[in-house]
């Protein structure tokens, strides 16, 4: 539960509880979100692992110095976190995966207490903040990709190139993807097929999976991929599953739910001229991030029934970034997976008097 001042002090960001991603989002304008970035790994089956994306970036903006505390609210394999403790902050790193706090744990163990990896999820900052006693962060970071681990691990079930258990789950709970396909009704999975991944052959993917499931139910990611491959045909470089696992995966994880849970109690985690850096990678979480963050960085609202501008009571931040930051050629060429990340970034405002 959150406390009385954080629910009393957060900006009325409304419009972060629609929960209807269709009517929010122009579909064609999700299009290009979704290409596959999954390409073959050397060593599918290696310890966690996992190539930090935007690294120089992500440090140049939150400006991590010696006495500065800060969250790493996606720890993964502790690559953003390692950079941030190295110009010598001290960093909690959230993360609901147990493989990844873990490695972390032993990769970064050399930082002492300046490092602590905290098992949660990032839209539960703020309740992890008040019981740890986190006061005033300096900065934050999330970086919303899956992790390479995640994808080249057939065992975590998030790769339709690999054999697995259909599961996605990023931590140990709740339903798997298994659960969705086997028990969902055909209009429940065609919508989070359109909604979530924009697959135009949502409505035959989800009547193939209702006959399919009658015959033998979905266990292993190979059966859903290929079943979809077969039913589709190939198409181009992209497995014509790509979209469907990742509907599923955001499903599964309540990705959206989380950001947008986040992004409400955000500015009040932040302390005066702290900073908020997030690293997105398709365009639903991309708009999120980008209207928010627009939308709270007016000082002043005005329409057109209105005699004048007024205050805009969500005004907490400042844009560091007018654009999301993309990834270099150099960054692209050595991971293809972080073609389509970009990075936005705000800084509290230091007085939120009108």
């Amino acid at each position: 539960m959150l406390s009385a001042s954080l629910i009393k002090t957060s900006p009325d960001f409304g419009w972060l509880n629609d929960v209807s991603i269709g009517s929010f989002f122009g579909r064609r304008e999700m299009g290009a979100a979704y290409a596959a970035v999954e390409p073959a790994s050397e060593s599918p089956e290696q310890p966690f692992y996992h190539e930090s994306i935007l690294l120089d970036e992500v440090v140049q903006f939150l400006q991590p110095v010696a006495g500065k505390l800060m969250a790493d609210g996606t720890l993964g394999g502790g690559g953003h976190t390692e950079a941030l403790l190295k110009a010598g902050a001290t960093v909690k790193g959230i993360d609901r995966d147990a493989d990844a706090r873990a490695y972390a744990n032993e990769r970064l163990a050399r930082f002492g207490d300046r490092f602590e990896a905290v098992e949660g999820r990032f839209g539960d900052i703020a309740t992890l903040a008040e019981v740890r006693g986190w006061e005033g962060l300096d900065g934050i970071l999330l970086d919303l990709g899956v992790s390479s681990h995640q994808l080249d691990c057939g065992a975590r079930g998030f790769s339709f190139r690999l054999d697995g258990p259909l599961d996605m789950r990023m931590g140990g709970d709740g339903p798997t993807a298994a659960d969705l396909v086997n028990n969902w009704s055909e209009a429940e999975l065609r919508q989070i097929f359109w909604d979530l991944g924009e697959e135009k052959f949502a409505r035959k993917i989800a009547a193939w999976i209702i006959s399919e499931r009658e015959k033998l139910k979905f266990e292993r990611t190979s059966h859903l991929a290929d079943g979809i491959e077969k039913l589709l045909g190939r198409r181009g470089r992209n497995h014509p599953a790509t979209k469907v696992f990742q509907a599923l995966r955001m499903e599964v994880n309540d990705e959206l739910g989380e950001l947008r849970r986040f992004l409400k109690v955000a500015p009040d985690l932040l302390k005066p001229g702290g900073r908020l850096a997030i690293i997105t990678f398709h365009s639903l979480e991309d708009r999120i991030v980008k209207q928010t963050f627009r939308d709270a960085s007016k000082e002043e609202i005005d329409r057109p029934e209105w005699p004048a501008p007024q205050p805009n009571p969500c005004y907490v931040y400042r844009l560091v970034t007018r654009k999301g930051i993309a990834p270099g050629g150099q960054e692209i060429a050595r991971n293809s997976r972080s073609r389509s990340s970009r990075l936005r970034v705000v800084e509290k405002i230091q007085n939120l008097a009108h």
